[in-house]
């Protein structure tokens, strides 16, 4: 394989659900005033079971989250709002490290590493964005919100694939969402479904894939 691409939250970054102590800290909540909880504990989120249902996407599913959070705590009602006080922490303390060895060693191997997301210019503002180094390290980048194609289109991994300037089959694609998966297989790529609760195979069968040691 010559090539991996990484969807951004979720493989690389921590979700959400796992900052949510941390925003309720800065925001000076009570613990579980934040009641998302995603494929942590799906029973208790019915929104979540209803986006892996198909019946909303994860943009409708988090524009929900985001009004609640809204009147739960009088701030504006868009994405960067609320993700800002969940992570404003240092960068180390937001990242998976296995995805980060997993980022460094396949560019020492000369592997073209790129990110595929939908939403990080949704998500954050331009000053969290600046500060996260580990962007820095993408040779390549599609993000919905900016290239106006959005996962699982099939357009937007078409563009995915001719930013990377390689066949499909040559590409090893991590992303947590199953119906994400199912487009990147359908364009060709070699898929390794990540589980946010237990991210540890994701990397090990990337490795596989890729030719490298595992750690």
């Amino acid at each position: 394989m010559k090539g991996l691409v990484l969807d951004f939250g979720g493989p690389v970054l921590l979700t959400p659900f796992e900052v949510r102590s941390v925003g309720e800290r800065n925001l000076g909540l009570p613990a579980g005033s934040l009641a998302w909880t995603g494929p942590f504990d799906p029973q208790s989120d019915p929104l979540w079971q209803d986006f892996q249902a198909g019946l909303l996407n994860e943009r409708e599913y988090w524009a929900q989250q985001a009004e609640r959070f809204s009147e739960l705590t009088g701030l504006p009602a868009d994405m960067p709002s609320m993700m800002a006080p969940l992570y404003a922490g240092d960068e180390d303390e937001l990242l998976r490290p296995g995805a980060v060895a997993l980022i460094h060693d396949a560019k020492a191997a000369g592997i073209c590493v790129g990110i595929h997301t939908n939403d990080l210019t949704s998500f954050h503002d331009a000053e969290w964005i600046e500060k996260m180094t580990i962007l820095r390290e993408f040779e390549v980048m599609v993000d919905g919100r900016t290239d106006g194609v959005y996962k699982p289109d099939r357009e937007a991994f078409d563009l995915m694939i001719q930013r990377m300037g390689m066949p499909a089959a040559d590409i090893v694609f991590i992303d947590d969402q199953p119906v994400n998966i199912g487009g990147a297989k359908e364009a060709g790529m070699h898929c390794v479904l990540l589980d946010p609760t237990d991210p540890g195979p994701a990397y090990a069968e990337a490795r596989r894939w890729l030719g490298l040691t595992n750690r």
